[in-house]
């Protein structure tokens, strides 16, 4: 849990407070490669959605503070990516519920027409960009759609 938050919290906000200056002085963007679990908390990834879900609070935070500056916070949402860090189980996990996942290529596209519209927030994937809307309404009704799944995907989790 401890590298998941470093990598994915604390190794972002640092790097930004290390080069806040810079940015306020050329006007630049923040980017923070969030994720759909960030918005979802997502069983069997409770870890992984917490780190993502404070990177999106983060971002939110430091864009109302900046919102004077010049500087932009863009938080961008990407849904599972096919990546070559996936182990094994996720893979697994991934085929037996029908997961979605992209190719990093697609989501790299996505990030860069995102930032060409200087979008605050931009969530990729249909239907999980839905749900991520859905779940801000009405977070029961994701916790009665993913129980089914949830119980799927306890075959693939560690003890």
């Amino acid at each position: 849990m401890e590298r998941i938050f470093r990598t994915n919290t604390l190794g972002p906000m640092l790097l930004i407070q290390a080069l806040l200056p810079v940015l306020r002085d050329a006007r630049g963007r923040v980017v923070n490669v969030g994720s759909i679990f960030g918005s979802i908390a997502f069983p069997y990834f409770a870890a992984y959605s917490a780190s993502k879900f404070a990177l999106r609070g983060f971002s939110e935070a430091l864009r109302r503070e900046l919102a004077d500056s010049g500087v932009g916070v863009t938080y961008i949402a990407p849904r599972a990516t096919r990546a070559a860090i996936n182990s094994d189980a996720v893979i697994r996990m991934g085929a037996a519920t029908g997961m979605n996942m992209d190719e990093p290529a697609v989501v790299a596209h996505a990030l860069v027409r995102a930032l060409e519209k200087d979008k605050d927030e931009a969530y990729f994937g249909w239907p999980e960009a839905l749900f991520v809307r859905i779940n801000a309404l009405f977070p029961r009704v994701v916790d009665r759609a993913l129980r089914e799944q949830a119980r799927t995907m306890a075959r693939f989790a560690r003890p």
